[in-house]
């Protein structure tokens, strides 16, 4: 029985990070159309932060005792965010990629993934490692705000008066997100540790897979939407820019709370996710993630979930 709840705990939680994140993103996004904020600048700053931050909570609520949840959530979501939402999302459509995103932003992701991997050889992220990080992260958004900005159609219509209303509606569905997220983190954690000693299973496993498709929902609904849409920008965007948040934001946050001990089996991880991540250059002469790359990136993300529960 005691199971029993602590599974429906676990879930509870997960679905509270779900909807946190979409409430979150929803004000965002409304606020950043009225500033008139370009699409792809949303994806990458406001809607990746935005489904981000499930990561983040889970991360902070396990920083320090539980740190190995902290290292196995930021793995498993780079590669479920490749694996199980480009994958499942190119299956429904096939996804044009711009070719700023092949040249600049997947090779900025593969060098933060790069960056870990150098943190994590003596074995440990320490909080000095995690300053690192946070620094990388201020200097990458300004980067994404300044190339956005240069690029900007010039003939954009003036920014047209709002009531407040629209900005109080944004700013409710921003605090409630934050709220949910709180609270959706710490029944996550908390009860998937649990579960976790129950059943035998080490911290960072469960870090890998249960906690990092649940923090990865809210990229996989938010960029199916876009897409269907039509907003491939945005979808491909909040990717990227999730995977690196993932790293420079919520590993940076997570280790200067704590150190985060890295053990020698998660470098197989990190070359797994390096993998994915380098998938997606696949596309840089057609432009076009099609839907039989989508099938092999759906069937080796569930390849990878085999494998994790059996060694």
């Amino acid at each position: 029985m005691d199971i029993a709840i602590n599974v429906a705990l676990t879930a509870v939680g997960l679905a509270l990070l779900c909807f946190g994140g979409n409430w979150l993103v929803s004000g965002g996004v409304v606020i950043a159309k009225k500033l008139r904020i370009s699409n792809m600048i949303i994806g990458m700053t406001v809607v990746a932060y935005g489904t981000s931050t499930p990561e983040l909570a889970a991360s902070i609520a396990a920083a320090g005792e539980h740190s190995e949840i902290i290292l196995g959530n930021i793995i498993g979501s780079n590669i479920a965010n490749v694996g199980m939402v480009i994958g499942i999302a190119a299956i429904i459509i096939p996804l044009a990629v711009s070719k700023s995103t092949l040249r600049k932003e997947i090779p900025i992701m593969l060098g933060v993934s790069l960056l870990l991997f150098a943190l994590s050889l003596d074995g440990e992220i320490s909080q000095y490692d995690g300053l690192i990080l946070i620094g990388s992260l201020i200097a990458f958004t300004i980067y994404t705000y300044m190339d956005v900005k240069k690029q900007r159609n010039k003939n954009d219509e003036e920014i047209s008066d709002t009531k407040n209303g629209v900005y109080l509606k944004a700013a409710g569905l921003i605090v409630l997100g934050v709220f949910l997220l709180g609270i959706g983190a710490y029944l996550t954690v908390e009860n998937a540790v649990v579960l976790a000693q129950e059943f035998g299973l080490s911290e960072k496993l469960i870090g890998l897979t249960v906690i990092a498709i649940g923090t990865s929902l809210p990229e996989l609904i938010t960029s199916i939407i876009a897409i269907r849409k039509g907003h491939t920008d945005i979808g491909i965007g909040n990717i990227i820019g999730s995977n690196i948040y993932n790293i420079l934001m919520i590993m940076g946050v997570g280790a200067t709370l704590g150190s985060v001990i890295v053990a020698s089996d998660v470098f197989i991880d990190y070359a797994i996710m390096i993998a994915f991540s380098i998938s997606l250059l696949v596309a840089l002469k057609t432009g076009v993630i099609n839907k039989a790359m989508g099938v092999i990136l759906a069937m080796a993300y569930v390849a990878y979930l085999v494998f994790s529960f059996l060694i």
